[in-house]
């Protein structure tokens, strides 16, 4: 394999969608069990020989450098570069330009992805690409940028966002590229550029240059709303721990049903949960949990939780019902409320 060894992630956005949990932290690092999200992605690039990382950071950027840290528990660099503005995918990294090699890899950070990059850095060289773009198949094409590829393997269109009448592919741009340093010549400074929306159409257009396309290995997933972050936690439950027969087990004089994750220093007791997830230090009593998740640091009595995520540090009193809603962290919600399809703090 020819050597890639530097990464730059964006992770500039400010998570709108996932408000209220985005209002005290940025969306990168929201759970994965117990984990935040963006690490996800750094492991799998360490462990695809990537040995130096720069995180290109916005909104709430201080928190970044604490809950990721410096890289030396994977042996590898983690450096910081900060905004002053946002500058899109594209200014991210052209404001790095000239800290990078020759060939990089670009990563959007707001997207859940435990996998394997090698194959996709082979794919480039062999193909000498200017830009390979790693692809996944989507229920859902309007929401992302999509590709058409021809025998080869090469993007011969693409589209952002397309109406529903313009789809022409369900293959996802799941915003992981290996780059050529040269095309960031095509990027001006110091303004918001994005990589897809921008770049993407003056290489493949003007400049007929080769867009490569990679069918991407491994577990990938948008978070960008409050269901998908769910489905990623649920996700990685059944893939860590599906193979643990928890359905019908007892956990104190409780009834569990796969998928399921209980975090360190987490109890559940005297409850129902089906498909649930369960950070650390949170203590569930007495309660039925369905498809939801509860964050850290909580405590649940006597409560029903459906089709739901409960922030970190709240207080769900006894009887209370939130059914299909998103708590914010640090809410008391008090004995025998109701909430349902809401957003509460």
């Amino acid at each position: 394999m020819t050597k890639v060894r530097q990464a730059v992630v964006m992770v500039g956005g400010m998570g709108t969608r996932l408000l209220p949990l985005t209002k005290y932290r940025p969306k990168p690092i929201l759970p994965i069990l117990d984990k935040p999200c963006l690490r996800y992605l750094i492991e799998s690039l360490a462990r695809s020989g990537i040995g130096e990382i720069i995180l290109a950071c916005g909104y709430k950027s201080s928190q970044f450098s604490e809950a990721i840290g410096n890289g030396s528990d994977l042996g590898i660099t983690i450096d910081y570069s900060y905004e002053d503005k946002p500058l899109g995918t594209g200014g991210a990294v052209k404001k790095v330009e000239d800290r990078l090699d020759d060939v990089f890899i670009a990563a959007n950070g707001d997207v859940f992805a435990d996998i394997s990059l090698e194959e996709q850095i082979n794919t480039h060289f062999m193909h000498k690409a200017e830009v390979t773009l790693a692809l996944t198949n989507v229920e859902k094409p309007c929401e992302f940028g999509i590709a058409r590829l021809d025998g080869d393997g090469r993007i011969t269109e693409f589209k952002e966002k397309p109406k529903e009448e313009e789809v022409f592919s369900n293959l996802a741009n799941a915003g992981v590229y290996i780059v050529n340093k040269s095309v960031l010549s095509y990027i001006p400074e110091k303004v918001p550029f994005d990589f897809s929306k921008e770049l993407l159409p003056i290489l493949m257009g003007r400049e007929k240059k080769r867009v490569q396309g990679f069918i991407l290995r491994g577990m990938w997933r948008d978070v960008g709303r409050p269901e998908d972050l769910l489905g990623a936690n649920l996700d990685m439950a059944s893939k860590l721990y599906g193979q643990m027969s928890w359905g019908g087990n007892q956990i104190g004089t409780s009834v569990i049903r796969k998928p399921f994750y209980l975090g360190k220093g987490a109890s559940i007791s005297g409850s129902d949960a089906s498909a649930a997830v369960v950070m650390e230090n949170t203590v569930v009593t007495e309660s039925r949990l369905v498809n939801s998740m509860i964050m850290k640091d909580c405590k649940v009595n006597s409560a029903k939780i459906e089709n739901s995520i409960v922030g970190a540090g709240c207080r769900i009193g006894p009887g209370a019902e939130i059914i299909s809603s998103v708590v914010g962290d640090g809410m008391t919600i008090a004995a025998g409320s109701k909430i349902v399809n809401e957003k509460v703090g």
